[in-house]
């Protein structure tokens, strides 16, 4: 991100104090289309972003509810970014229109779309004070002195930075730079709140208790979140709902059980989450359900992904490590296996075994048992879960 478009964020609303935010009942937006689009704190429609011949974003239809907090969620390169920076203002759309709070923003500027931002660098200015670093926003508004002073230490409060009001950035420590930078956003009281992989330069301790205060004070505040991040862990345990994002277009939209459990793709389905793939093959499809062979084991799974396959039809099963089970060797309704490697992780033993048909997958056993009773090399029974599966087609 430039400097130049780090600088515009701190005053993401350089309204007049005397601008009202746009009724959307009086709105000049067509009363059909105020009345579709109003509730919505965001609304992509149809926004398409290409750089040159290649398209960064597909055309994308999005919404995100007032008070919600959504995350933008794939690996680097799948477009989570680039639509974040077109709801900021930072890009201009090739087709499709942006609404924020029911107002039509598509050709709007940064500063006037009312959205705080925080980014992964946090863009403070260093010659700035803390306290002068939360209010630039402020000032840049034309909000009086005393109203700034106020709102300052208000938010300050709020990030739990009492008493750093007078001390410059680089007497910070990267957590504490976070939550200026956290103060600076929300200050302006914005509309939506966007945050670009905000945690991604702190240590994996201090990460988890900034998503913890971050989720609080969200809830606390009610203010539209859009988060940016590659982690499944910050997805799954911050969001209301999440988007799955690959090669610039949208995979599926869903709360972060339905993502998990109930994956619309196999990209979904390998990307949330540590996951096994066993090849497996089509039996049977009846309604919603599709029976699946393993080997001599039969299961059932999900049938949507599997309406076109035919019967006899080769297909993956999807199953989590700590849905599987370890069984002594031969034991009935087990696929053969042989322990390969036992992985220490604390709480947990990663074992790796070998199946018969030559696969490898992980079973996460609690405690350390393990350690003792599955050296490499035993012969084991892999015990497969009734539920809980699904099933595509192979790549």
């Amino acid at each position: 991100m430039s400097s130049r478009a780090a600088d515009v964020i701190p005053a993401a609303d350089r309204r007049s104090p005397d601008r009202p935010t746009p009724d959307l009942a009086t709105s000049d937006l067509p009363a059909a289309r105020t009345a579709r689009r109003g509730a919505a704190a965001v609304l992509l429609d149809g926004v398409l972003k290409r750089f040159g011949t290649v398209t960064a974003l597909e055309e994308t239809r999005l919404r995100v509810e007032q008070g919600e907090f959504l995350t933008l969620l794939g690996p680097s390169g799948c477009g989570k970014t680039t639509l974040l920076n077109l709801m900021a203002g930072f890009l201009e759309a090739d087709a499709g229109e942006i609404l924020i709070g029911g107002e039509q923003v598509t050709a709007t500027p940064p500063y006037e779309r009312q959205i705080g931002i925080v980014f992964q660098n946090y863009a403070l200015f260093p010659h700035m004070s803390v306290a002068r670093n939360v209010g630039y926003g402020l000032r840049m508004r034309g909000v009086p002195k005393r109203e700034i002073a106020a709102r300052v230490e208000e938010t300050l409060a709020l990030v739990k930075l009492q008493g750093f009001a007078d001390r410059s950035p680089r007497q910070l420590s990267g957590g504490q730079q976070q939550r200026v930078a956290l103060a600076r956003a929300l200050v302006i009281r914005p509309r939506v709140l966007l945050l670009d992989e905000p945690f991604s330069a702190l240590d994996k301790n201090l990460r988890g208790a900034m998503q913890v205060e971050l989720k609080e004070i969200q809830r606390r505040l009610g203010v539209t979140t859009v988060f940016v991040t590659h982690d499944q862990g910050e997805a799954l345990s911050l969001s209301d709902r999440i988007v799955v994002m690959s090669a610039g277009r949208i995979r599926q939209v869903g709360t972060p059980d339905e993502v998990y459990r109930h994956p619309q793709d196999r990209f979904v389905a390998g990307f949330i989450g540590d996951v096994n793939t066993l090849p497996a093959r089509l039996e049977t499809l009846s309604g919603v359900r599709a029976t699946v062979a393993l080997g001599d084991l039969r299961r059932e799974v999900e049938a949507a992904a599997l309406r076109d396959r035919p019967p006899g039809s080769p297909v993956d099963v999807f199953v989590r490590p700590d849905h599987l089970g370890v069984r002594p060797a031969g034991e009935g309704g087990t696929l053969p296996a042989r322990v390969a490697a036992l992985v220490y992780q604390g709480s947990h033993i990663d074992l790796h075994a070998d199946l018969a048909t030559g696969e490898r997958v992980v079973v996460r056993v609690p405690g350390q048992g393990a350690l003792a009773t599955h050296a490499p090399g035993t012969a084991i029974g892999l015990a497969v879960p009734q539920g809980g599966l699904v099933a595509f087609p192979p790549e």
